[in-house]
């Protein structure tokens, strides 16, 4: 387990997104040199993840005054200076699930930012080894999908009219009626969207994938990939 940093009476440092960028570094590097014991044998992904998150919570909790939430409750991280959520998952299918709450999100980004653990799990009999291939932050301005923000800004640059963008949107099945559709639209018109960098696939909860994002070589501004 990790060191706890508060002292009696000791006045901690708020945490904001440098240091939780800085931080998530190290916790992989932490991770990796570390047997986690009851973790062997398992293979519910779902349950690898809560570990994780609440590992770098209990982590970064000893180091810095920082709001933690829930998934139950929103997202992991909701402070005004951080709002991020923290997602973990395996190197094999980088990919994970989060709340839908409307189509915008597709477009114009999920809202708040995304904290990104890409591991690779190795067990024996008697160890578990989780082995980070990739850390990213993604500002929640690059958190839309990539091919739909990319073809609405050439749609854009190209003179494309109201119309056109609700023909579009229907034609890439974003969730809506004829309301949302030409609501969208205009907004999409008046404030072209950002390019985002996620797969974001229709479903209950909208499935977001990573594949993308982590090949990135830290040339796109609101991405941070640390890769080992």
């Amino acid at each position: 387990m990790f060191a706890d940093c508060k002292g009696e009476g000791a006045v901690m440092k708020s945490m904001d997104i440098g240091d939780l960028k800085r931080e998530a570094k190290i916790f992989c590097e932490l991770m990796k040199k570390e047997n986690h014991v009851s973790l062997i044998g398992v293979t519910d992904g779902k349950a690898v993840g809560t570990y994780v998150e609440h590992r770098f919570q209990e982590y970064i909790s000893g180091k810095y005054e920082v709001e933690i939430g829930s998934s139950a409750r929103g997202i992991d991280l909701p402070g005004a200076s951080i709002e991020t959520d923290i997602k973990v998952t395996s190197i094999v299918q980088p990919q994970s699930s989060c709340p839908f709450e409307n189509a915008r999100q597709k477009i114009f980004g999920l809202g708040y930012n995304l904290l990104v653990f890409v591991y690779d799990k190795q067990d024996t009999e008697t160890t578990c080894i989780l082995d980070f291939k990739y850390c990213a932050f993604i500002d929640k301005t690059r958190t839309a999908d990539f091919t739909i923000t990319k073809r609405l800004r050439e749609m854009i640059d190209d003179g494309a009219n109201k119309e056109d963008i609700v023909g579009f949107l229907i034609d890439k099945n974003v969730p809506g009626d004829d309301i949302v559709y030409s609501n969208l639209a205009d907004e999409i018109l008046e404030h072209k969207p950002e390019q985002g960098y996620l797969t974001i696939s229709n479903a209950l909860q909208w499935r977001l994938q990573y594949s993308r994002v982590i090949s990135l070589d830290n040339k796109v501004n609101g991405i941070l990939n640390y890769e080992w």
